[in-house]
């Protein structure tokens, strides 16, 4: 029998490093995250929610002469916000350009298996597994789950199929390619860059009651049965609340939306030019009254108003930010992408995102954040900024490709659309074939296909 009386416990010290997010950092990666709209609406709400916040001026709203006026003291909150290398501009040019800023703007959202299809196109992985990868993307519903059950998509279940499921999971967004909700929440708990101790545990206890304890909110019962104490168990729910327990639910909807431009490249003088679009984003201050309360009020009143203003603070820093984190992700890739925004659409060139990571020494999902959502008018149309990440395509001889799958398509719409008599995909190889670009006839079909571009007979 053991002698648990015999067991001494010593106090230890143990150094470790542990990665932890502050609640600054949250925000500000938060805020990265959010297209224009959404970020006009989070700021509001923090006006709303913050007596020391204050909008200086709304420039969205600001009239011509307004517009005109000389820069104030107060707007340094933003500043160095726009490429430096540009002007303010006046008068009917000002006027003009904000006009073609604001035309074409009309997008179709993306469905959720487009949005999947598009990541693990640009992963470095083998066609045999990108294969399965697409089965089972393309056997997801609205919410993220199976549709089917997975044994009964392939003949024989490929060796592969686990490593292709848990590839899936791990995009964006975390936790598809599940049976249900409850497993989706598992998979989600698991990226979790510091999952509290018991979430495992707690989200068990989840499936078990069916979230009917959990409603009443008898956490204490809950916690005995855990073993845990009620403030672990918080932390626990507090966690599994910030999850998303229909992660394709975002994508849902395939309706004609439209989207304001975050950035507009321009070309003067033989020079790209990179502006923001900031006269959809308020300019904020701290408020001077709420400032001057720090000098006149009891400490306990003291204490709360400098906590208050330096969160405003810390607030217009991450709205800073991210505007600052958005035009660094632009110039590079306009630097990358130059022949793009000269010549057109058809010289896209291939690009990662863990290209743009590297040049600017930020992190891969950093560079996934901002880009997602954000739009850049261009002398060739509205692109999200994602289109301009694209997969190479292989081409012949030992040099290594030097064509995009966004630049092959578009050479394939110029044929087609140049076309005399109606080519049939076979047609369209050969034709590819002398322009150096290597690709089977059912690659052709399929670009053809994305660009809803018809077959032959169709056309």
């Amino acid at each position: 029998m053991l002698q648990l009386g015999t067991v001494q416990l010593r106090p230890v010290l143990i150094q470790e490093q542990r990665l932890k997010m502050n609640p600054q950092i949250i925000q500000a990666v938060k805020l990265i995250e959010l297209p224009l709209l959404d970020l006009r609406g989070r700021i509001q709400e923090e006006l709303e929610q913050n007596p020391a916040l204050e909008m200086l001026e709304d420039r969205s709203t600001v009239s011509l002469e307004g517009a005109e006026k000389p820069v104030r003291e107060e707007d340094e909150y933003f500043e160095a916000s726009s490429d430096p290398g540009f002007t303010r501009r006046q008068g009917m040019e000002a006027s003009d350009e904000r006009q073609r800023f604001m035309e074409g703007v009309l997008t179709r959202a993306e469905t959720l298996q487009e949005h999947l299809l598009q990541q693990i196109q640009l992963e470095p992985i083998d066609g045999e597994l990108r294969g399965i990868c697409e089965t089972l993307i393309q056997n997801l519903d609205t919410d993220g789950f199976h549709k089917e059950p997975v044994g009964t998509l392939f003949a024989d279940p490929p060796p592969r199929l686990e490593e292709a499921m848990n590839l899936v999971r791990s995009l964006d967004p975390c936790g598809t390619c599940t049976s249900g909700y409850l497993e989706s929440l598992r998979v989600q708990a698991g990226f979790l860059d510091n999952p509290p101790p018991g979430i495992e545990e707690a989200l068990g206890c989840l499936e078990s009651l069916q979230g009917e304890d959990l409603g009443r909110g008898t956490t204490a019962e809950i916690a005995m049965k855990l073993g845990k104490t009620e403030e672990e168990l918080q932390l626990c729910l507090d966690s599994i609340r910030d999850l998303s327990p229909f992660p394709g639910r975002q994508f849902a909807s395939g309706e004609v939306r439209y989207v304001i431009p975050d950035i507009q490249v321009l070309r003067r003088d033989g020079d790209l030019v990179i502006v923001l679009n900031e006269e959809e984003i308020p300019v904020l201050g701290i408020s001077h009254d709420f400032r001057k309360l720090v000098s006149r009020t009891s400490k306990d009143t003291r204490e709360f108003v400098q906590k208050t203003i330096q969160e405003a603070r810390w607030f217009i820093n991450s709205v800073n930010f991210r505007n600052q984190t958005l035009l660094r992700v632009s110039r590079a890739v306009v630097l990358f992408q130059r022949d793009f925004f000269v010549r057109g659409p058809k010289f896209l060139a291939p690009l990662t995102r863990r290209d743009i990571a590297q040049e600017l020494e930020l992190n891969d999902t950093t560079v996934s954040r901002i880009a997602r959502g954000k739009y850049m008018q261009t002398e060739w149309g509205v692109f999200e900024i994602r289109y301009f990440f694209t997969n190479s395509i292989s081409g012949p001889g030992s040099g290594g490709s030097q064509h995009s799958k966004g630049g092959v398509k578009e050479v394939i719409r110029e044929i087609i659309d140049a076309e005399k008599g109606k080519l049939s995909d076979q047609k369209i190889v050969e034709l590819l074939s002398k322009r150096g670009i290597s690709l089977a006839r059912r690659t052709v079909a399929k670009y053809r296909a994305e660009l809803e571009l018809g077959s032959s007979y169709e056309r």
